[in-house]
């Protein structure tokens, strides 16, 4: 297990570029990011996705369930919002399997929801806040 840290709002980007370091050296490609509500999962997916090179619009896919990123390299990020799913025949309905064999960095909130559906070589992101505002990113 790695440990990084956010220590304030203003630090997103330093951490999102030494997660982005950390886990282009992993083997897998699908990130499950666990934390409480407001533990700032989608703020620090965009950090991340702003650091990869995305072009496009980072935002919550809460409501679209998926949303796609394209890179200023052509490469594709997937960013899962699985919030919502309330059955695994809703994310088999939206092509998650697809998404998530595409070979293409997946990123999910939630993903608890759609367990049976990840592969194997997922890899685990723990956001724990603290006390006193920070975060602590656990990539496990």
């Amino acid at each position: 297990m790695k440990k990084i840290y956010i220590e304030n709002i203003n630090s997103i980007n330093e951490t999102a570029k030494q997660f982005v370091e950390i886990i282009k050296s992993l083997d897998g490609k699908v990130f499950c990011f666990n934390g409480k509500m407001g533990a700032g999962k989608t703020t620090f997916i965009k950090a991340i996705c702003n650091i990869m090179g995305v072009i496009d619009n980072v935002n919550s896919p809460t409501f679209s369930i998926i949303n796609e990123y394209a890179t200023v390299n052509d490469e594709i990020i997937y960013h899962f919002d699985c919030y919502r799913i309330n059955k695994i025949q809703e994310a088999l309905d939206l092509g998650a399997e697809e998404y998530l064999y595409s070979g293409n960095y997946c990123f999910i909130e939630w993903a608890e929801n759609i367990a049976p559906l990840l592969p194997n070589s997922y890899i685990n992101i723990n956001i724990i806040e603290q006390e006193n505002g920070s975060r602590i990113i656990e990539i496990i």
